[in-house]
């Protein structure tokens, strides 16, 4: 694992600077054999990084369609993270941890972004020993802001999941106010065009890694944004 978010500040964090902007986490959770179009959009504007997601984890075989997908992803300078379940701290972690080696040696993945990740303090030591190990990038995403301990588990915590109706009532604790911003990403569905800036303006001061997107329903992140790119 590598933490790179800065130390924990002593009172609020200042205010980012004029003009300062937010890097993207993109969840990819469509297939390159079943949507190309959307790969097509993804590899032509790579982010900074990218979830995938096989099969709800990395699948029980290797999917040979997303082989040179992920390798251009990764040839344009793009991070890639392997999408796994923890179903809120009640996987096994030998599953867990077996889908962590699937990515490894079927895609040559080494970040991971656990989603459905529990909050509590007593499901800490769980997750404790799910990162333990991990070498490259690791993403938290219990959706909320969880207990103050995650943050030293994770590179990135996600603190917000969900529509935009909700991230603008969204108050941030504390305990995050003293981190960097760099520790915490948002991903807000449900944003219309006219409120993508507005938005990560709001962001901004929260998290330095965003995703939004004008997609809807229960399960907004199985395509790309209308106005991606």
């Amino acid at each position: 694992m590598i933490l790179s978010g800065g130390p924990v500040r002593k009172g609020p964090r200042p205010e980012p600077p004029a003009g300062a902007r937010t890097a993207a986490l993109v969840p990819a959770y469509f297939a390159p054999d079943a949507a190309p179009g959307e790969w097509r959009r993804l590899l032509a504007a790579p982010p900074r990084l990218v979830v995938v997601s096989v099969d709800h984890g990395p699948g029980a075989v290797r999917q040979a369609a997303y082989v040179p997908c992920v390798a251009a992803l990764l040839a344009a300078g793009c991070e890639v993270l392997g999408y796994v379940d923890t179903d809120f701290g009640l996987r096994p972690s030998e599953e867990v941890h077996a889908d962590l080696r699937r990515y490894r040696h079927w895609y040559g993945l080494r970040g991971f972004f656990l989603d459905q990740v529990a909050a509590s303090e007593e499901r800490l030591p769980h997750y404790a020993d799910l990162v333990d190990g991990v070498r490259g990038t690791v993403v938290l995403n219990p959706g909320v802001y969880p207990d103050p301990g995650y943050a030293a588990l994770a590179d990135l915590l996600v603190t917000f999941e969900g529509p935009l109706s909700a991230y603008r009532s969204m108050r941030e604790p504390a305990w995050a106010r003293a981190l960097a911003r760099g520790r915490f990403c948002h991903l807000v569905h449900d944003v219309p065009h006219r409120q993508v800036e507005p938005t990560l303006r709001r962001a901004v001061r929260h998290a330095a890694v965003v995703h939004v997107t004008d997609r809807t329903g229960a399960a907004p992140w199985r395509d790309l944004p209308t106005y991606f790119g």
